[in-house]
């Protein structure tokens, strides 16, 4: 994140929203698309899935295979052509990029972003990290291997997962997916956020895109922003806090 952003982000004094639960039969859209970052799959999404379907929602899990962005898209592409109407579209840390690039879609409602980069036009992961200013935790990423990028294991639960219990965290790093540079480096041409309404989940105990930055990024893509005491695995965590909003984003007129 550069050091502008978070400066800017710091001055923001945005209130978190209080949610409103929906337990109605679902309206508007009832097809849910998710999308999982970077490091994980979409197994992450478990517990925001049950929830969503107990409450009558057709659900559907993108496994990026997070080699490029363009590759990326296209899988979620593909998930959206699936669905037989108006879809909500999430996206988890890179997984925003994913769908502010694949969200112009029309039949896509709206994005939520859940502790996710929401890049403008010509951002990508690799611009929105670069110089980190003094004071800001950095990831504990790995040098490169052949192309591809693993958070250090010893560091993984700290910094991604320090509020999911120990033996998932432990299961997470292990199960580390490689990230591909180009999945890093791979760009938004034309972000949904400036088409299509958005909603923004700030997990406000993230050690991996910091807090003031998230804040920063709902607030330049006009999202309606939520906060939630989490880590950066938050979707993990706090499910009914995540699916309370995609809720709210499915049912809005």
């Amino acid at each position: 994140m550069t050091k502008t952003l978070i400066t800017a982000a710091a001055s923001l004094a945005m209130a978190a929203s209080a949610l409103t639960p929906v337990h109605a039969a679902p309206v508007g859209a009832k097809n849910i698309v998710l999308v999982h970052g970077g490091f994980v799959d979409g197994s992450g999404w478990q517990g925001v899935y049950n929830i969503l379907k107990k409450d009558g929602y057709n659900v559907s899990i993108v496994q990026n295979p997070t080699t490029s962005l363009a590759g990326d898209v296209a899988v979620t592409n593909r998930t959206i052509a699936q669905q037989d109407g108006p879809v909500v579209l999430v996206g988890h840390s890179y997984g925003g990029v994913v769908v502010s690039e694949a969200g112009t879609d029309e039949k896509v409602k709206a994005v939520v972003y859940i502790a996710a980069f929401a890049p403008d036009k010509g951002e990508s992961v690799s611009s929105l990290i670069a110089n980190p200013p003094a004071g800001v935790p950095v990831p504990p990423i790995l040098p490169p291997v052949d192309g591809f990028l693993f958070l250090d294991k010893a560091k993984f639960a700290e910094s991604f997962a320090a509020d999911v219990d120990a033996e998932t965290a432990s299961f997470m790093a292990d199960s580390q997916v490689p990230w591909g540079l180009e999945a890093l480096t791979g760009a938004v041409t034309d972000p949904a956020w400036k088409k299509k309404p958005s909603y923004y989940l700030v997990a406000t105990d993230d050690r991996m895109i910091p807090p003031p930055a998230q804040r920063m990024m709902a607030e330049r893509a006009g999202s309606t922003v939520v906060e939630a005491a989490g880590s950066h695995a938050v979707y993990v965590s706090k499910p009914q806090a995540v699916t309370d909003l995609i809720k709210r984003a499915a049912t809005a007129k």
